[in-house]
């Protein structure tokens, strides 16, 4: 049985946006950002990001279509966490 490397790479974009998706349905439901350190958001975003545009470049749909999402999920954690940090919520 012989497996499309494209399959391997939805499984494994489908796979690491699902783990994901925990952290940032909690944090958007309770909006409680104590414990999340705004460094490692800040440069997972920004990882997130960088890997976007990479999949672009090689127009790889399976790293673009796990990493915008992806993207979204980190970009409003990291939102929630700076909004909290200003108003003094952690």
């Amino acid at each position: 049985m012989i497996i499309n490397p494209e399959t391997i790479g939805y499984l494994a974009a489908t796979l690491t946006t699902a783990s994901f998706l925990p952290q940032a349905i909690l944090t958007i439901r309770t909006k409680d950002t104590e414990s999340l350190s705004l460094s490692m958001y800040s440069l997972f975003t920004l990882g997130v990001f960088c890997w976007l545009i990479y999949g672009i470049y090689l127009s790889n749909k399976a790293m673009i279509f796990a990493n915008a999402i992806t993207l979204v999920l980190a970009t409003s954690i990291l939102a929630f966490k700076i909004y909290n940090i200003l108003f003094k919520k952690g």
